[in-house]
């Protein structure tokens, strides 16, 4: 069994590898046509030309990958009918889902790294893509996130940061820190630098003002924490992920980042919250499409073997335009506020999870 399933896995990979390289230098080509002249003057060198475009191709794979597994299974299950080799594996007495099982191992795979490049590389590298075509590909002309107000309205703390240093934000400057209780001014900290160390901001040669309940400076209870050069607050909970959001397209945010950026946004209208409670739910459920599209192409393989190629084919390009054709039916209706943000992102997995399951069943 081991032999037959390192064989199917074998006979899967080779048509997957060749459609993802497929999709992906067609992205690449149109990307080059429309930049390949300001690449050559800027010239970025290798390393920084391979990071834009997989930053620029980073968001898209969420769309490639379930078409290429599509494709790959529609062929790897025709050549097994074509050449009778899955006639012989059944009369062999080896049972319909350990033949099949290898195909969805590695969707099931893939739906794990197409999560991890949703959630850990897509929020960091397309947004420099991104920013890096819009400097002509030199990093020296890039903008810098300067200028940043965030305000942590559970907390009632506001930050102004002149200039992030650093690329993950870890390094700040020219900062002002504002607490408030109600209307009233707590506290008030400034301070030319500030660095993100081991889960809490150092303040460097930080200036304190304190506020009595009428609003009127008063002096420091702990006059001995006021000569430290370089000084923590323990109740700034806030983290350097939060300042990269204000200026991060939403597209380009993880789960996390999203839940993180919902908590600490009370003031957010019930329009754009419902809005983006639903883009938090599709960015979940977004990888199992490559589980689901799987599902249903390994029917519609085995019929281009049995009966017709373009009937197997034209069912398999049916299922897929129409799953995706009721994710956006879904994601508008949630847009609109007439259907609950959870329930169309998953309405479409659930009922093309369960043709696909009916259909797989069939086959036994």
């Amino acid at each position: 069994m081991r032999i037959l399933t390192r064989y199917v896995f074998r006979e899967f990979c080779v048509p997957l590898a060749y459609c993802l390289t497929g999709f992906l230098s067609i992205y690449v080509l149109f990307e080059l046509f429309g930049s390949f002249s300001r690449l050559m003057a800027a010239k970025p060198g290798f390393g920084k030309t391979v990071s834009y475009f997989a930053g620029y191709l980073a968001p898209y794979f969420e769309w490639i990958a379930p078409a290429c597994l599509m494709l790959a299974t529609l062929y790897t299950m025709w050549s097994f009918c074509r050449h009778s080799e899955l006639i012989a594996m059944r009369a062999s007495g080896i049972g319909f889902f350990a033949i099949v099982k290898p195909l969805l191992v590695a969707a099931a795979l893939m739906a794990g790294f197409v999560a991890w490049v949703n959630e850990y590389y897509v929020p960091r590298r397309a947004q420099w893509a991104k920013q890096f075509r819009a400097a002509h590909f030199d990093e020296e002309k890039m903008e810098k996130a300067d200028g940043i107000v965030y305000h942590n309205a559970p907390a009632n703390r506001t930050w102004k940061v002149g200039l992030v240093v650093t690329e993950d934000a870890h390094v700040l400057e020219d900062v002002k820190v504002s607490v408030r209780k109600g209307d009233k001014p707590l506290m008030t900290v400034n301070a030319p630098r500030v660095e993100y160390l081991d889960g809490q901001w150092c303040f460097d040669h930080p200036v304190v003002f304190y506020y009595d309940e009428k609003g009127e400076e008063r002096p420091s209870s702990t006059p001995e924490l006021e000569k430290l050069t370089l000084r923590t607050f323990p109740g700034f909970d806030e983290r350097p992920d939060d300042f990269l959001l204000q200026n991060r397209e939403w597209a380009f945010c993880s789960v996390s980042d999203r839940l993180r950026y919902l908590k600490t946004h009370a003031s957010l209208s019930p329009e754009t919250r419902r809005d983006y409670q639903y883009d938090i739910y599709a960015q979940i459920v977004a990888p199992l499409a490559c589980i689901i599209i799987t599902l249903f192409a390994i029917p519609a393989g085995i019929a281009t073997g049995r009966q017709s190629v373009f009937k197997g084919i034209v069912g398999a390009l049916g299922m897929f335009f129409a799953f995706y054709g009721l994710t956006i039916v879904c994601m508008v209706l949630a847009k609109r506020g007439l259907c609950p943000p959870l329930l169309a992102a998953v309405f479409s997995d659930v009922v093309f999870f369960g043709i696909g399951c009916w259909l797989f069943w069939r086959q036994r």
